[in-house]
């Protein structure tokens, strides 16, 4: 029996050439695992009206975490649900994690010395689907709308929805994670003067958690002066946590620090479950072309090794990678080379061997 048991979704559009790339690495490095296959995404949609089917989540349900893809998502299709927020609200991965580093050699790079990570809450917020267009007689709306809008009925209505315990656990998370890897500094990104109740909330939760860790530096700051610094002066943050749609916007722009999507990891974590994926879409026109960067779901598998406590396997895939981007021989177009997705990934696995 396989020491692991892993869910592989790979998803669709380019989904399928990173999903084979990563494999390739992983393989080097001698993982003991049994992949359980399983789709999901638009192609399931396309199939049965349905992109997480029921086969997927007892696929899902018979492992102990899930190494993802990428998939496609439709707005404005009856009935269409996103593959990967069903997971997320399924399993409650409430901690969606973005290291954002810098290797050597990436021309992309905007300075070498970033080295960051960002905790966004991944459950809660304006994600949660609480979206609907209200009703002349409806009294909750128009209670809501009550002297903000003269006409209801032509409205539409989101809700930004958080607990206490759902901040209270995202930052928890932060500063666990803080001390256990030595890091100095805990950032929380809000917009509390503004919005006051829901990130007031965040905030004063994040408060409280700061006080059990005197050890560690926190300070807060708002959203768009973030977004200002972390062009400016992106080696001045550490560690950042923040709300669900503050942290999906400034973890893709300070990608772009790095080199871009195609260099940014992500792991969906809960209590008792954890997904990993590249943080890039599908790609529908690159699909089958194996010309995308593999280097995002390989980082991702990188963190799904640590997740597992694989800390030697997870610090070798790495190391691979790096030397690969550091060489920048055998690179993928983005990063200014010719080499196929494939190629980029056995050239991981020759670093590793």
């Amino acid at each position: 029996m396989a020491k692991y048991r892993i869910c592989r979704l790979p998803g669709d559009g380019i989904g399928h050439d990173v999903m084979e790339a990563c494999m390739i690495p992983l393989e080097a490095l001698g993982l003991d695992v049994e992949w359980v296959d399983a789709s999901a995404g638009w192609c399931m949609w396309e199939k049965y009206q349905n992109t997480v089917p029921e086969e997927t989540w007892k696929s899902l349900e018979s492992t102990r975490a899930c190494l993802f893809g990428a998939i496609t998502s439709r707005p404005n299709i009856p009935g269409f649900k996103s593959a990967i927020l069903q997971i997320r609200q399924k399993f409650d991965l409430y901690v969606n994690m973005r290291p954002v580093k810098a290797f050597p050699g990436v021309p992309l790079n905007y300075r070498d010395n970033i080295d960051l990570i960002i905790f966004r809450e991944n459950s809660e917020g304006l994600y949660s689907g609480l979206d609907y267009f209200p009703i002349p007689d409806d009294f909750m709306a128009n209670e809501l709308l009550a002297g903000k809008v003269k006409d209801a009925a032509n409205s539409a209505i989101s809700i930004r929805l958080f607990s206490r315990e759902g901040c209270r656990r995202i930052v928890q998370a932060a500063f666990e994670y803080t001390r256990k890897h030595g890091r100095k500094k805990v950032t929380a990104v809000h917009k509390a003067n503004v919005i006051r109740a829901t990130d007031g909330l965040f905030l004063g939760e994040a408060k409280k958690v700061a006080e059990r860790f005197p050890e560690i530096e926190y300070d807060e700051e708002n959203v768009d002066a973030v977004a200002m610094w972390l062009i400016k002066r992106p080696e001045s943050y550490d560690v950042l946590v923040t709300t669900n749609m503050f942290g999906d916007i400034i973890s893709d722009e300070a990608a772009q620090l790095i080199g871009g999507m195609g260099l940014s990891a992500s792991g969906n974590i809960g209590d008792n479950y954890a997904l990993f994926e590249p943080s890039h879409g599908s790609a529908p026109k690159y699909a089958g072309q194996y010309k995308v960067n593999p280097t995002a779901m390989c980082l991702s598998a990188k963190m799904m090794l640590s997740w597992l406590g694989e800390e030697e396997m997870a610090d070798k895939l790495e190391r691979a990678i790096a030397g690969v981007l550091a060489e920048g021989k055998t690179v993928t177009y983005d990063l200014g080379g010719k080499a196929s997705t494939l190629d980029m990934a056995k050239a991981f696995a020759e670093k590793i061997k």
